[in-house]
């Protein structure tokens, strides 16, 4: 039996910033090289025991391994050291999709700090729900865990 579905397809974007009291450099080397020792508990789909890893290069990954469960949350799409990450990312209908994400993450001194601006944009299945659920959800992992992480050193 074939069944049809057809759903409204959107595009919708949001953006907002964090200022973390750290130099760009240290928040780069949290954002992509100790990405693990910060990515919060909650946001462990695979479960308590995976690892997070970002290969911060164009085509790396950003993905989740737990034993032999792998989970590709984002291609690397363009990478500037210190300054920017642009990752495209997609989601299954086991995953609230089917849509398309594009992420990117902007760093900028600003005097003894630094300001992260985030924004992301989804297209396709997209609702008012899971755009908000998105969007607190990066404010909770960037807010939560890369601040406090990058401003504990």
């Amino acid at each position: 039996m074939i069944t049809h579905k057809v759903d409204e397809v959107r595009a919708v974007q949001y953006e907002f910033e964090v200022d973390i009291a750290a130099s760009p450099q240290r928040v780069w080397r949290s954002l992509t090289d100790q990405l693990g020792a910060w990515w919060l508990p909650d946001f462990h789909m695979l479960g308590p025991d995976s690892i997070v890893t970002l290969e911060p290069v164009p085509g790396g990954r950003l993905f989740e391994q737990c034993g032999d469960k792998g989970l590709l949350w984002y291609t690397v799409l363009a990478i500037a050291p210190n300054e920017s990450l642009s990752l495209a990312g997609y989601c299954t209908q086991d995953w609230s999709g089917p849509h398309s994400t594009l992420l990117t993450v902007k760093l900028a001194a600003m005097g003894k700090s630094t300001r992260v601006t985030i924004s992301d944009a989804l297209y396709g299945r997209v609702t008012d729900e899971q755009v908000a659920s998105s969007s607190s959800g990066w404010k909770m992992l960037f807010t939560d865990g890369l601040k406090r992480f990058a401003e504990s050193e």
